[in-house]
């Protein structure tokens, strides 16, 4: 016979087993959906959705769902409204202070909901609205959950061309919130039937970087590079500027005292977006929509204009699109070189993040088939095709090459971060290549670093 633990004669755990036996007799019943969508609206959410854990929308998040809270069944999202005067302003101090309030307030909200649930006794989890995020997985992803695949499957929203949730009522001025439970509940939200987007596309026009573009391709790694400068990878970029520095004077003739200034108060106050203009100048939104209507010239002098016109600093990717774009499309604003801080720590990483960093524009009459054979601490075989400005990747050798490349795996992703030098690599036999050196080349122009 099993030795009896002391603990089940404590009167806690004998009251508690009492009321689980009287708990699991009764037939568990959903959550009703109008009581919980009224209590986060009284928590100071402005809109809510729910989503079953088994919807096909959410399914590439499920895994990591299932890990963060195991059992969960549902997601609750929500929003929360922004004001809108503060995002579109060129004094980005104000718009930033908009962010950070408006993102306290959404976490917050999503605490007091699940505070509220966990005393009924429903087991239920709020990660954060953006950031903390867990970045001992850095650069791979980061975030518990994408809140916003959750949020338009809630029927919360659209993606607009700027990639940005559109809310039909209060437009682009939105935070997202995602809640985890593991009850069921009465009734599911559906997607809306609509895109709020009206393809004005004032977004593509005020971005300063062009990761916009008119036909719907997005450049993530050139929004990236400016307007998180001060996040993440281009903290860290800072970081081995102050190391590469000779004395205070080199120091500053790499970095002016508003950069430095600028990172401080980042540390300080919370990091700054440098721009987020896509979301500035978006007119739709059923709240939003009015101005535009009566006056558009209005919108463009007072909202858009303004923020095209500002002279400041776009951080840049040396030979990236973004520094032609800059040049091209506002040539009073600065452009500043940084480095590619979207660095892959792995050849997985580097896979998946090759479609974020490639510069189709770069790529403009190049058409070539790329057989790479990694060896080594990870062994891999891919095909990396690039034509019409189109970039795909395939795994294993497909059709025929006109470049084969074998590596060592940890010597190729050195080579990339630029902490070994291609002669040295092939003299040594670490890199083998069988082609025109200049399609490697051609290569790395699409791939700047």
């Amino acid at each position: 016979m099993a030795k009896q633990n002391k603990l089940d004669d404590h009167p806690t755990v004998v009251q508690v087993r009492l009321r689980r036996d009287r708990d699991a007799a009764r037939p568990a019943e959903p959550l009703d959906a109008a009581w919980l969508r009224e209590l986060c609206l009284e928590a100071g959410a402005d809109d809510v959705g729910f989503v079953e854990i088994d919807r096909p929308e959410i399914a590439d998040q499920r895994a990591d769902l299932g890990a963060a809270l195991p059992g969960v069944r549902t997601l609750i999202s929500f929003v929360v409204r922004m004001n809108r005067e503060n995002i579109r302003t060129p004094a980005r101090s104000v718009a930033n202070l908009e962010f950070h309030h408006s993102g306290d307030h959404t976490n917050e909200v999503g605490r007091r909901v699940v505070a509220e649930l966990e005393a009924m006794g429903v087991r239920a989890l709020n990660p954060a609205m953006g950031f903390p995020m867990e970045m001992d997985k850095f650069p791979r992803k980061t975030w518990v959950v994408g809140h916003k695949p959750v949020a338009v499957a809630a029927g919360l929203g659209k993606m607009g061309i700027h990639r940005n949730v559109i809310h039909p009522k209060f437009g682009n001025f939105i935070l997202l919130g995602t809640l985890l439970i593991d009850a069921e509940i009465s009734d599911r939200s559906e997607p809306l039937e609509f895109n709020p987007c009206l393809e004005c596309k004032l977004c593509v026009t005020a971005c300063p970087t062009g990761a916009i573009a008119s036909d719907g391709h997005f450049d993530f790694s050139a929004c990236y590079t400016h307007n998180y400068r001060e996040f993440m990878g281009g903290f860290g970029d800072w970081v081995e500027t102050v190391a590469d520095s000779r004395d205070a004077a080199d120091y500053r003739s790499r970095m002016d005292d508003n950069e430095t200034a600028s990172l401080w108060q980042s540390l300080s106050f919370g990091a700054n977006y440098k721009a987020a203009y896509c979301m500035s100048v978006c007119p739709a939104g059923e709240d939003v929509i009015g101005p535009w209507l009566d006056n558009r010239k209005s919108h463009l002098d007072t909202v858009v204009r303004p923020l095209m016109n500002k002279e400041e600093t776009v951080y840049v990717v040396s030979g990236s699109d973004a520094e032609q774009h800059v040049a091209r499309r506002f040539p009073h604003k600065r452009t500043k070189r940084v480095g590619q801080s979207l660095r892959a720590s792995s050849i997985e990483g580097l896979v998946e993040g090759m479609p974020v960093v490639f510069q189709r524009e770069q790529a403009e009459g190049l058409s070539a088939t790329y057989h790479f054979t990694f060896t080594g601490a990870e062994s891999r075989q891919i095909t990396v095709t690039i034509r019409d400005r189109e970039l795909d990747i395939a795994e294993g050798h497909q059709g025929e090459p006109d470049l084969r490349i074998t590596a060592d795996a940890r010597t190729w992703l050195r080579f990339l971060t630029k902490q070994s030098v291609l002669p040295w690599a092939l003299l040594r036999g670490r890199i083998k290549m069988h082609g025109s050196p200049k399609l490697l080349r051609a290569f790395g122009r699409c791939f700047p670093s």
